[in-house]
């Protein structure tokens, strides 16, 4: 093994952890691609995830598809999780990612009241979240009644259900950057004054409940990875919480409701969450959970995430050296990979002048 190869190590051990086992610690990061015309992902999303098992990808997460609610997704060409003809299109993506040798877990998404009045597939269905509050604060619809809020819990836990029965590895819950679980996280959106709302502890239980849900509809041994986040869109300095005593009261109930995996995103992993430590979300989300986490954020590359504009290849040497120390567990690439589906091997192999800087004219077809 070459030097370069030999330093690169700790990425491609094996994980192992309660639930489940990956043969390295990559990890595909949920990329939204629009390429599901009415809803449904075809041959061509099947093969782009294949592309990526097949190149020796540890864990492929999909892009955010849809639970069964009419105000899910705002788009026509993004895939949801429900009916017969979308999950027989998520069968096959399994099929083809497991028998090129991967893993797969489907992020299960609503986006709250970041959807527009208006937005296909439902022209008439109308955003819904915790308090009727858009990311800037402003009133758009009602607040969702609590029988509301219980039937998109069971939604969660019946596409759950179906990931586990059409032969997906686990599932991944979208809770990050101002969609609906994380509209019912934050303090700005979320007002409400009953079981829902309240402190910081109480906002989480929506979450909470999905969780438990969940892991009811699955079983104990299937994975159930949770995505969160500080940061909301269009609001890159929000925080959940200010300290890390406050990032362990809001983990405490997720923990307690069977979360398997923490999915940290940030936008620069190798940022400090806090003061006083150089820790990442990741690693002070182990530290206070002892849950196995997934760092994210800029990975490999030399332009921050910000509206996938162009960037350049970068060492991965401080990413490996953070991995290797212990302060996470597995490493979502993102840009990256969408780029370049051979982005895992290129890597193994030692032929880091073969990366691909990233041009943002790949979010125009299925690489």
């Amino acid at each position: 093994m070459s030097k370069t190869t030999s330093s690169l190590k700790p990425l491609f051990e094996s994980f192992t952890s309660e639930n489940l086992n990956l043969e390295n610690r990559t990890v595909m990061a949920p990329m939204t691609r629009g390429f599901s015309p009415g809803n449904v992902p075809g041959e061509d999303v099947a093969a782009y995830y294949r592309r990526r098992a097949e190149n020796g990808v540890g864990l492929i997460v999909t892009e955010g598809t849809g639970i069964n609610h009419p105000a899910s997704v705002s788009g026509a060409s993004i895939p949801v999780f429900h009916g017969e003809k979308a999950l027989s299109g998520w069968k096959n993506v399994v099929k083809e990612v497991h028998e090129a040798g991967g893993k797969i877990v489907p992020q299960l998404w609503h986006v709250g009241m970041t959807r527009k009045a208006g937005d296909l597939p439902n022209e008439e269905a109308q955003p819904v979240g915790p308090s009727g509050l858009d990311l800037s604060g402003e009133k758009v619809n009602e607040p969702l009644t609590e029988k509301e809020v219980e039937e998109l819990v069971e939604a969660y836990a019946q596409a759950a259900a179906d990931a586990k029965r059409i032969g997906f590895d686990g599932i991944e819950l979208h809770g990050a950057h101002g969609y609906l679980i994380d509209q019912f996280f934050w303090e700005r959106t979320n007002k409400r004054t009953d079981r829902y709302g309240g402190d910081l502890v109480g906002r989480t239980r929506f979450a909470a409940e999905i969780i438990e849900a969940c892991r009811r509809a699955v079983g104990p041994d299937f994975p159930i990875i949770f995505r969160f986040s500080q940061w909301k869109m269009f609001n890159f300095d929000a925080k959940l919480a200010e300290t890390p005593e406050e990032l362990e009261r809001f983990l405490q109930p997720l923990v307690e409701a069977g979360v398997d995996i923490f999915h940290c995103s940030t936008r620069r992993f190798w940022e400090p969450e806090f003061k006083g430590s150089d820790l990442n979300l990741a690693g002070w989300t182990k530290k206070l959970t002892g849950k196995p986490v997934i760092s994210v954020g800029s990975v490999g590359l030399d332009g921050e995430f910000t509206s996938f504009e162009g960037a350049n290849t970068t060492s991965l040497d401080g990413l490996v050296d953070r991995l290797d120390q212990g302060e996470f567990d597995l490493v979502a690439i993102g840009r990256s990979l969408l780029m370049d589906p051979e982005w895992v091997k290129k890597v193994r192999d030692g032929r880091a002048d073969d990366l691909l800087p990233f041009d943002k004219e790949a979010l125009k077809k299925l690489t």
